[in-house]
């Protein structure tokens, strides 16, 4: 009996674990972008510019950023990330992303100290 009882509450515990994973991660804002102007997606988009994320990553000229920890709160979502910059050093903090429309994110990091708005490609 009491190890049906521990059983049932480790299932529903993992449960709920997945669920607030799946929860977190359900505002996507996986795709490619463009910083501060609107992505043509002709090929003539300033490469300096671009920005790659994914569910687990961003990829821009400033570096490799991994994504962690990520926290909704509305059409908001916050990561904790760590960035390799291109000399091999390495930067911990929190960015946020929030989404103006299907097309648009406004970017910031913890201090706000740099703010973008990027553009989604096609």
């Amino acid at each position: 009996m009491y190890k049906d009882v521990v059983l049932s509450v480790f299932v529903v515990c993992a449960a709920m674990s997945a669920a607030t994973a799946q929860v977190a991660n359900s505002l996507t804002i996986s795709g490619t972008y463009l910083e501060n102007q609107v992505c043509k997606g002709d090929g003539s988009d300033p490469a300096d510019k671009r920005i790659k994320i994914t569910e687990t990553e961003i990829d821009s000229s400033f570096g490799l950023c991994t994504l962690n920890d990520p926290r909704r709160d509305g059409n908001k979502i916050t990561y904790q990330v760590v960035c390799k910059d291109p000399a091999g050093g390495a930067l911990s903090s929190d960015v946020t992303f929030t989404v103006v429309d299907p097309n648009t994110l406004d970017f910031s990091d913890q201090y706000e100290t740099y703010r973008a708005k990027l553009h989604k490609c096609p």
